[in-house]
Protein backbone atom coordinates (compact mmCIF):
# COMPACT_ATOMS: atom_id res chain seq x y z
CA UNK A 1 0.00 0.00 0.00
CA UNK A 2 1.43 3.12 -1.06
CA UNK A 3 1.09 6.10 1.33
CA UNK A 4 2.02 9.85 1.75
CA UNK A 5 2.28 12.19 4.72
CA UNK A 6 0.46 15.80 4.62
CA UNK A 7 2.80 18.97 5.18
CA UNK A 8 2.08 21.35 7.29
CA UNK A 9 0.88 23.46 4.28
CA UNK A 10 -1.81 20.75 3.02
CA UNK A 11 0.51 19.12 0.77
CA UNK A 12 1.56 15.67 -0.30
CA UNK A 13 3.66 14.28 -2.63
CA UNK A 14 1.61 11.31 -4.39
CA UNK A 15 4.26 7.88 -4.22
CA UNK A 16 5.61 7.04 -7.86
CA UNK A 17 3.97 3.87 -7.97
CA UNK A 18 0.71 5.91 -7.67
CA UNK A 19 1.95 8.75 -10.50
CA UNK A 20 2.63 5.62 -12.96
CA UNK A 21 -0.15 3.94 -12.22
CA UNK A 22 -2.37 6.88 -13.15
CA UNK A 23 -0.45 7.83 -15.69
CA UNK A 24 0.65 11.23 -13.93
CA UNK A 25 3.60 13.95 -14.89
CA UNK A 26 4.59 16.81 -13.71
CA UNK A 27 1.65 19.46 -14.11
CA UNK A 28 -1.43 16.80 -14.76
CA UNK A 29 -4.35 17.43 -12.64
CA UNK A 30 -6.45 15.22 -10.54
CA UNK A 31 -9.71 15.26 -9.11
CA UNK A 32 -10.62 14.09 -5.48
CA UNK A 33 -14.26 12.38 -5.65
CA UNK A 34 -16.24 11.93 -2.43
CA UNK A 35 -17.03 8.52 -1.80
CA UNK A 36 -19.20 9.45 1.34
CA UNK A 37 -18.06 7.67 4.82
CA UNK A 38 -14.76 9.67 4.64
CA UNK A 39 -13.57 7.89 1.21
CA UNK A 40 -11.97 9.66 -2.09
CA UNK A 41 -11.50 8.25 -5.18
CA UNK A 42 -8.30 10.22 -6.56
CA UNK A 43 -8.98 10.11 -10.58
CA UNK A 44 -6.20 11.40 -13.28
CA UNK A 45 -8.00 14.68 -15.26
CA UNK A 46 -5.72 14.25 -18.29
CA UNK A 47 -8.04 13.16 -20.68
CA UNK A 48 -8.74 15.71 -23.96
CA UNK A 49 -11.87 17.14 -24.27
CA UNK A 50 -12.41 15.10 -27.31
CA UNK A 51 -12.68 11.84 -25.12
CA UNK A 52 -16.41 13.42 -24.18
CA UNK A 53 -17.51 12.69 -27.93
CA UNK A 54 -20.56 10.77 -27.54
CA UNK A 55 -20.91 10.54 -24.74
CA UNK A 56 -24.23 12.78 -24.91
CA UNK A 57 -26.74 11.21 -27.36
CA UNK A 58 -28.44 12.98 -30.13
CA UNK A 59 -31.40 14.59 -30.14
CA UNK A 60 -34.36 12.74 -31.78
CA UNK A 61 -35.16 15.75 -34.09
CA UNK A 62 -32.60 18.51 -34.70
CA UNK A 63 -33.14 22.13 -33.42
CA UNK A 64 -32.59 24.64 -35.95
CA UNK A 65 -30.79 27.95 -34.84
CA UNK A 66 -34.05 29.86 -35.23
CA UNK A 67 -35.56 27.89 -32.93
CA UNK A 68 -33.22 27.68 -30.50
CA UNK A 69 -33.07 31.98 -31.20
CA UNK A 70 -36.87 31.67 -30.26
CA UNK A 71 -36.66 29.48 -27.07
CA UNK A 72 -33.79 32.05 -25.46
CA UNK A 73 -35.89 34.76 -26.46
CA UNK A 74 -38.90 33.64 -24.40
CA UNK A 75 -36.79 32.58 -21.68
CA UNK A 76 -35.49 36.09 -21.82
CA UNK A 77 -38.48 37.31 -21.58
CA UNK A 78 -39.97 35.56 -18.66
CA UNK A 79 -37.35 36.15 -16.67
CA UNK A 80 -37.77 39.64 -16.56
Amino acid sequence: MATATLTSKGQITIPAQVRASLGLNAGDRIEFIDLGDGKYAIIAAIQPVQSLKGMIRKPAAPVSIEDMNAAIAAHGAAAK
